[in-house]
């Protein structure tokens, strides 16, 4: 047996729904539970501020966008813990609706953190995932309703079950390239940044999970992304119709599933129910 500690990260975790979600799995989860922020101080304020509620989270800071933040995350997890048992990919943002900055420059920043950023923590986190992992990227089914806006042919594209992660990567800049010269639309793009970046998110896992099952099936690694549902946040504002609470729950519930648990896994989940799209 390891002589290690059990961890879990959640990303994005100083507010919000991944505030909510790292205080569930300090109620619920046998290990210790690091919050990640990006801003230091913000972060130890969130830490300080479950300490008055008697639960003890560690700190780490990780701006998502940077891999150098990444890599010394990582260092700290292996030295620490020997790897991690579960993480929640939790961090990313949004525009407001009436935001006026021009789409190309909303789709090329929204995507290069919720997709290429999530990218990036899952590239250098997965493969120290210890068997019987758990792996939560936050995604949303604004991705689908993006996904039901595209072209047929690009449907198909994502729809594909040997689409591998450099085909997405593709997918996704192709995106970002037609919103620069202002003919996403005619290529078979939506016009949502935020729900293309989550489609990202939610392809991403499709792949990572049938890549886990190809080279480490016997470490029983279950690996989703999931809808938290439209809740009142900085992000969300007063459109938000769920609590921070009830939006952590799916979260948690996929980041806690049982040693023995087969499922489910490489699905999106939203309300505990696994989703077609």
């Amino acid at each position: 047996m390891s002589s290690y500690s059990r961890v879990a990260l959640v990303t994005g975790a100083n507010k919000g729904i991944g505030f909510a979600i790292t205080r569930e799995l300090c109620r619920h989860f046998s290990g210790d539970v690091v919050l990640a922020a990006r801003d230091a101080e913000r972060g130890r304020a969130a830490v300080q501020q479950l300490q008055t509620e008697g639960l003890s989270p560690r700190f780490h800071q990780l701006d998502i966008d940077d891999p150098q933040s990444i890599r010394a995350l990582r260092d700290f997890l292996r030295r620490e813990y020997g790897g991690l048992n579960v993480l929640v990919n939790n961090a990313g943002i949004a525009f407001k609706f009436d935001d006026p900055t021009p789409f190309d420059i909303q789709a090329e920043m929204t995507l290069k953190t919720n997709f290429f950023a999530t990218r990036n923590v899952c590239t250098e986190l997965l493969p120290i995932i210890k068997p019987h992992g758990r792996v939560v990227n936050i995604s949303s089914l604004q991705g689908s309703k993006a996904l039901e806006n595209c072209r047929q042919d690009l449907q198909e594209k994502f729809r594909c079950e040997t689409l591998t992660e450099e085909d997405l990567v593709d997918l996704m800049k192709k995106f970002v390239e037609d919103t620069k010269n202002e003919v996403h639309e005619r290529e078979g793009w939506p016009s949502s940044a935020y729900g293309m970046s989550k489609l990202g998110v939610t392809v991403l896992s499709r792949i990572q999970a049938r890549n886990l099952d190809a080279k480490r099936k016997a470490d029983r690694i279950l690996l989703n992304a999931c809808c938290p549902g439209w809740v009142k946040t900085d992000m969300a504002g007063d459109y938000g119709s769920r609590t921070v609470e009830e939006g952590a729950e799916t979260p948690v519930y996929l980041a806690l599933l049982p040693p023995d648990a087969t499922g489910p896994h490489g699905q999106l989940v939203r309300d505990k129910v696994v989703q077609n799209w």
